[in-house]
């Protein structure tokens, strides 16, 4: 059947998939909790009689803030069939940005998944007319449950059930079916209204890229309130797959292991963790074991898709068989592909994934754009690059280097933001503040964000993100900010990969208890210098790093200077470190 509306994926369970045993699943204390087609169906429907009851019409719009699982379903679809509008947001925002957002969008109804968050919401209700009443999914004493509005809705099925069709028929693929804040890296979030027919014809459209089938597994593992995973959920449930629930970002390896999921969705931070996680347990090996491991990831990292010589493909062979084996079988020894967006996506991880057989398919798309507007694809990729642009999405290169889309997956616009809308949205192209490069053959190569170019005082433009990825390519290097604005030269703020730089430590006998320690220790400075020195020579002459600073903290969405979506917050990281950016202008440029 024809999907045009989210909703419909409902109808294509009853159709295509009605006796599962598993469409939705999660794990709850200790066990994995399974919904089958038909729980997912009344689950849904239900939903919608319940609002019904209470009154609620098409335009109305409830949030949720909550962990992945699959009761995020059951309310959304509940909510969209009776034009509804979701508004996903993040569980790690502030207290004044729920407020800023729940204000701003005028929900009615706001859904939370456990106790925390409700203390932060509830008493926003008295301080925000619009917001009527905030349920939880998780059982809170004294706490409206969302089952309350389900069961409501079970009672009054019958007397809304004709009236629900009928609504249902009235909703077209242009109306709004969401409105997703984004993530806000650079100020306020902006409400993205994104209608049926962008979201549908996204995962429509990606689904035929990533070719799961009803027999497969989709773990998820990203925020579902993000449109990243909101599509990977999509098209896996158009495909007819099990989708498993994983429990947090912490257990992702536990998860893999236990569900053998055959794909998901990432950014490139958390296969970055899990890269440096096998390092660690390689630096550990000794003798023989340790030779073999260096020699495959060495093979790995020579890895190209265009075919190498006789000799190659052998010494792969038996890589792949002694060690690159392993790698699969600690992800479930089942993936078929991986998805990944969000961010910059290093050439050695893509490199070393595919030597292992573990497919990564980087994408590129925002929020504005539903989201993928390219994709490299399992049998047409190149390295470095996000791929080619979707069936019907159209993308160019504007003369300043921007990055403009156009499509059937391009926003309605920004809520109550006109001006804002029409800045960025003009013939049906949208500019989307990256700057990039088109090749020959179609595929996009992403330089930096737009907002993120910098002149140096010699009049020099910088594109920091290319830099950090470059540099990132060190297992030493956890995290890095190029800095320079309006300054002589070029420089930038490292975050050292603790567990990597302990282990460099205990080998070169230096005493180092913690980071901070080791951040002073003379002889790692040094060793962070001698990796800038061996890197910069690739770099122009304007981009290279004069000086580097080593600070003790980990940056994460909790601590902020990471976004919900693992992006680097650089105004906040500028702020946190005045005083060290200070220091390191405020210096002779000399050496």
């Amino acid at each position: 059947m024809s999907v045009t509306r989210t909703f419909d994926l409902l109808q294509r369970y009853a159709e295509k998939f009605p006796n599962k045993s598993c469409a939705l699943a999660a794990k709850i204390n200790g066990e994995w909790v399974k919904h089958s087609t038909q729980d997912y169906l009344d689950n849904s429907y239900q939903f919608s009689y319940g609002l019904m009851e209470l009154g609620f019409k098409k335009g109305d719009k409830i949030a949720t803030i909550n962990n992945n699982r699959p009761e995020w379903n059951f309310v959304d679809l509940g909510m969209a069939q009776l034009g509804v509008i979701h508004v996903p947001i993040f569980t790690t925002i502030d207290q004044p940005g729920y407020e800023r957002i729940l204000e701003h969008s005028e929900a009615k109804y706001a859904i939370v998944s456990d106790e925390a968050l409700y203390k932060k919401i509830a008493p926003l209700v008295d301080k925000i007319p619009t917001l009527e009443k905030v349920f939880s999914f998780d059982q809170i004493e004294g706490v409206a449950n969302w089952t309350e509005i389900r069961d409501l809705g079970k009672e009054s099925g019958d007397k809304h059930k004709d009236a629900l069709e009928s609504i249902k028929k009235e909703i077209t693929e242009d109306d709004v079916a969401s409105l997703i804040y984004t993530s806000g890296t650079t100020g306020n979030s902006k409400g993205v209204m994104l209608s049926h027919k962008n979201l549908c014809s996204n995962f429509v459209s990606v689904s035929n890229v990533f070719q799961l089938t009803s027999d497969e597994i989709y773990l998820c593992i990203m925020p579902i309130c993000h449109v990243g995973e909101r599509m990977g959920n999509y098209q896996s449930q158009y495909s007819g797959c099990d989708i498993y629930y994983g429990q947090n970002l912490g257990t992702i390896a536990d998860d893999l292991k236990e569900v053998g999921p055959h794909g998901f969705g990432t950014v490139p931070r958390v296969l970055e963790k899990v890269y440096d996680k096998v390092m660690q347990k390689a630096n550990a090996l000794t003798g023989m074991k340790k030779k073999m491991f260096f020699w495959a990831l060495n093979l790995g990292l020579e890895y190209d898709n265009k075919g190498k010589g006789a000799w190659y493909k052998l010494q792969m062979k038996l890589a792949n068989k002694l060690i690159f084996s392993k790698w699969r079988e600690a992800m479930g020894g089942n993936i078929k592909a991986i998805g990944v967006g969000g961010a910059a996506l290093q050439p050695r991880l893509e490199k070393v994934f595919w030597a292992a057989n573990i497919k990564l398919l980087n994408m590129y798309g925002l929020t504005e754009t539903s989201p993928t507007c390219t994709i490299n694809r399992m049998d047409n990729i190149k390295f470095g690059t996000v791929g080619f642009a979707l069936p019907g999405v159209e993308v160019k290169i504007a003369e300043d280097g921007e990055i403009l889309a156009k499509g059937p997956n391009i926003m309605l616009g920004y809520y109550k933001d006109e001006k804002t809308t029409s800045e960025v949205l003009k013939d049906g192209w949208f500019a989307t503040g990256d700057i990039g490069e088109l090749d020959g053959d179609g595929f996009l190569r992403i330089t930096d964000r737009k907002k993120s170019l910098f002149k140096l005082s010699n009049g020099k433009y910088v594109a920091p993100q290319a830099i950090e990825n470059m540099f990132k390519e060190s297992e030493f290097i956890d995290q890095l900010m190029v800095i320079g604005e309006g300054q002589k030269f070029t420089s930038a703020l490292i975050s050292p990969n603790w567990e990597m730089l302990r282990g460099w430590c205990r080998e070169n006998n230096v005493n180092a208890a913690t980071l901070e320690d080791a951040i002073s220790n003379k002889e790692v400075v040094t060793h962070f210098n001698a990796l800038v020195k061996q890197i910069n020579p690739k770099l122009g002459k304007d981009e290279q790093l004069k000086r580097v600073r080593l600070v003790k903290d980990e940056w994460t969405p909790d601590s902020g200077e990471l976004s919900p979506t693992l992006k680097l917050k650089r105004k906040v990281i500028r702020e946190k470190y005045t005083m060290v950016i200070d220091e390191i202008f405020g210096l002779s440029s000399e050496n």
